[in-house]
């Protein structure tokens, strides 16, 4: 499948195991630093799991392994920068295989782009979203509710944890879209004690089908890095894979 410079093919995996959609993109940043595919944003969807990052502490996990296995919550090391996180049922996340050398290279300005993807996204639910200094993510103000014992004060809604590789990235975002927030208990998220997670279900009080919040991700992402995005399915970008590995087993 031949691409211009600036296409990235979209895939969404559905609901996925933590395990092998890492793999997965482990497979396509090898596959990107030579040029074998284009760039390429993974959308999906995680059985309930808890992941800690390069840089995390392992005292921010609040539950025991055992406490972990009766949930049915499984636990991952992460190469990703950031501390603790939690990824489940009704969460977007988004794992985008770029080039930056090709973008521009400057981590910071990265991670800030996908806190803008996330911010414009939200702004088109109503919902006024933004950073807050020393806090990588996106946040918004939430009032008190007396009816879960939530007091006023910024929430997050959207986690951003990335790994970056000769400029090439991995990992990414996770949206709160109808996110169980109980599963937040089990960890100090991000490793901020006293901040909360939200989710955008809670914040407008109805539902919210997850295509129409990937949707509008999708699009304020095409637009912020420039691409021109391609729904490919599973299918194709394995099968872009395995040609990839069979042209590296036959030049070795």
């Amino acid at each position: 499948m031949q691409a211009n410079d600036n296409t990235c093919w979209l895939v969404d995996l559905g609901l996925i195991s933590y395990g092998p959609a890492f793999e997965l993109q482990r497979r396509l940043v090898s596959a990107r630093k030579i040029d074998a595919v284009p760039d390429v944003l993974l959308l999906c969807e995680h059985p309930h799991v808890v992941t800690l990052g390069r840089n995390g502490h392992q005292e921010n996990l609040l539950a025991s392994a055992q406490l972990l296995r009766q949930m049915n919550v499984e636990f991952h090391h992460s190469d990703r920068g950031g501390d603790i996180t939690y990824h489940g049922p009704g969460q977007i996340v988004g794992y985008p295989i770029l080039n930056l050398a090709a973008i521009r290279r400057d981590v910071g300005w990265y991670m800030r782009q996908l806190e803008e993807t996330l911010i414009r996204a939200t702004a088109e639910f109503g919902i006024e979203a933004g950073r807050r200094a020393g806090m990588t993510g996106v946040w918004v103000e939430a009032s008190s509710d007396s009816a879960d014992g939530r007091v006023a004060g910024a929430e997050k809604l959207g986690a951003i944890g990335v790994h970056l590789s000769r400029w090439v990235t991995s990992h990414g975002f996770a949206y709160n879209v109808s996110t169980d927030l109980r599963y937040f208990d089990l960890i100090v998220p991000c490793g901020l004690r006293g901040k909360r997670a939200t989710s955008l279900e809670r914040l407008l009080g109805r539902a919210v089908r997850r295509d129409d919040a990937t949707s509008r991700i999708v699009k304020h992402f095409a637009r912020i890095f420039g691409r021109e995005v391609r729904g490919v399915s599973r299918e194709t970008l394995e099968e872009n894979l395995r040609q990839e590995d069979v042209a590296a087993y036959t030049t070795v």
